[in-house]
């Protein structure tokens, strides 16, 4: 029997995104208000996930056509609001489950990072994680005053430099540093507290912080390594992985190779969970879910232009520019190269107009279709042929109704296979992590 795995659930920064699909109600209208975000949060807390974690960009899309009408008229990400404040909402709303915001190091000084986290860690009582990005859009960089999208390595390798500065504040309070001697009239002990005085060749920070320690001492890291950079970076640093990787063997492969980095790192491989995007349909029944897999398939047909858009937005490819009846063949960018690596891949020799069209993007990397008990069997098979260690849930057009499919018909189908926790086993998000 497969053991249990993780279960998160990757959740884009605009409510808005379901809008004009069924059971969405008023979003269009309600979707400043962050009720929605607040029952994502208690009721996948009631369902024993291990986090949520916010996605974020802070720009508009314009890549398709060197227009944002496309992105603003079909709502493609945008509204979207500051991660960082939904995420403290989320924490405040739950107890158990980690809220993982997504903080660039193009927009943050890391000495503002190391504060929001460690004080989102203090205020859940050690439940914060942080989803270190270094960032893929020109136009995000522009945003934030920078003449140009840094070189995609060398974003790597200042994140190394930023991720010394941020661990060396986290660190920068001792664990018992706050003493409360009341006798002798002293809060804090001040030789527990350190000035780091770290200066790099891309950042630099006196420090030490002055929030106080975080109750994890250091706050759980996501990371989204897909390129060989990438991944050596998560190899080095994160605590979980998020991937979009295609297919069981690309998946064990994928997995194999961050956990081989690991160990040539030095660490222990067993101590950052790989977490697969997925996106499973749920209904009654398998004819139920093969009928809603068919009619998204068929709506996915009508859809080539926002498919562009969407993959252009995340890689920076103009594709109005290329012939859709030409071969794909080989792209460049200094964008999100995992993303565009998956398109060329499955393009092989199809034109661009049937590429698009067949293309399978983050979540479709395994198929979990069928009744709670149909999908619970087929993610207890596939964990089993890759090895470990979860999945990270994708869902297009995220209600209530969802929620519902998830937290009262998949995970007790999971439960009652010995494949999902019933019971959060620590308070700290990175505990429950290593739970198993």
């Amino acid at each position: 029997m497969s053991k249990p795995f993780h279960l998160a659930l990757f959740l884009q920064g605009s409510s808005v995104q379901a809008w004009g699909a069924q059971w969405t109600g008023r979003i269009a209208e309600t979707w400043m208000q962050p009720s929605l975000f607040l029952d994502i949060a208690r009721s996948l807390e009631r369902a024993c996930f291990d986090y949520i974690l916010l996605e974020d960009g802070p720009y508009i899309g314009e890549s398709f056509g060197g227009s944002r009408e496309i992105y603003l008229r079909n709502g493609i990400s945008v509204p979207k609001q500051d991660p960082s404040v939904l995420a403290s909402l989320m924490l405040g709303a739950t107890s158990h489950i980690g809220i993982v915001p997504t903080l660039a190091t193009y927009a943050y000084h890391p000495f503002v990072v190391a504060r929001l986290v460690a004080t989102m860690d203090q205020i859940s009582g050690g439940r914060a994680g942080w989803n270190m990005v270094t960032g893929s859009s020109k136009f995000a960089f522009a945003n934030l005053g920078y003449d140009e999208l840094t070189k995609h390595d060398l974003r790597y390798d200042m994140a190394d430099e930023y991720l010394d500065i941020v661990d060396k504040l986290w660190h920068s309070w001792d664990a018992d540093a706050i003493v409360a001697d009341e006798a002798n009239g002293i809060l804090i002990d001040h030789e527990k507290v350190h000035q780091i005085d770290f200066k790099g060749q891309y950042y630099s920070s006196r420090g030490p912080l002055n929030c106080g320690p975080a109750p994890q001492g250091r706050p759980v890291i996501a990371q989204a390594g897909g390129s060989p950079r990438g991944r050596q970076f998560a190899a080095q640093h994160a605590d979980t992985v998020v991937t979009s990787v295609v297919g069981i063997d690309d998946m064990r492969a994928y997995r194999d190779d961050v956990r081989a980095r690991m160990a040539a790192a030095g660490r222990n491989p067993d101590h950052c969970k790989v977490m697969f995007l997925v996106t499973p349909i749920i209904a009654s029944n398998m004819a139920e879910a093969k009928a809603i897999q068919a009619e998204r398939r068929e709506q996915a047909l009508t859809q080539r232009d926002l498919k562009l858009a969407f993959l252009g937005k995340i890689t920076n490819i103009d594709f109005t520019k290329l012939d859709l009846d030409q071969p794909v063949g080989t792209l460049t960018t200094e964008g999100h190269q995992q993303l565009l690596d998956d398109f060329i891949r499955q393009a092989g020799k199809k034109t661009l107009r049937e590429a698009i069209t067949s293309f399978t993007q983050d979540g479709d990397g395994v198929e979990l279709v069928g009744s709670p008990e149909d999908v619970a069997q087929q993610m207890g098979e596939v964990m089993q042929a890759v090895g470990g260690d979860g999945f990270l849930f994708s869902l297009p057009n995220l209600h209530r109704r969802t929620l519902a499919e998830i937290e009262d018909g998949l995970v007790p189908a999971l439960q009652k296979r010995g494949l999902m926790r019933k019971a959060y086993a620590h308070p700290h998000l990175r505990d429950n992590l290593l739970d198993y």
